[in-house]
């Protein structure tokens, strides 16, 4: 039986105001500086899950795909209606495309970079 459950999914990254206001405007949701420090903030999207971000201030990407130590270490896949609609509004944010490669539609997903570097996938759930 389970014990616990997850509280919050943290990310290291340079800026990490920059890097909540990102997912903000990619999942909704308000930003609450931790306890007024200026290096954590809390993301809570509506209907998901609190994403947290840390300041590191020697913070080093991962890199997609990877199979050294510098691997992707993990990422979100975001479930979006409209892939082409989707792609157009999270790259005027700020995302790197990593690899959009879809396959001509038979593959359900594309993946790119936030900001900070840390890989996400668009995912049409409803494809395939």
């Amino acid at each position: 039986m389970a014990f616990a459950k997850i509280g919050t999914v943290a990310y290291d990254c340079p800026d990490p105001l920059a890097l909540a206001e990102f997912y903000a405007a990619v999942l909704g949701g308000e930003i609450e500086n931790y306890e007024g420090k200026g290096y954590w903030y809390n993301l809570d999207p509506p209907g998901g899950q609190r994403l947290s971000f840390q300041r590191v201030p020697d913070h080093k990407p991962p890199r997609w795909p990877a199979a050294d130590h510098d691997s992707q270490q993990l990422h979100l896949d975001l479930d979006v209606t409209d892939i082409e609609a989707a792609q157009e509004k999270i790259l005027a944010l700020g995302a790197v495309p990593l690899d959009l490669d879809d396959e001509n539609g038979a593959r359900d997903f594309r993946v790119y970079a936030d900001p900070a570097g840390h890989p996400f996938c668009l995912i049409r759930p409803d494809a395939g």
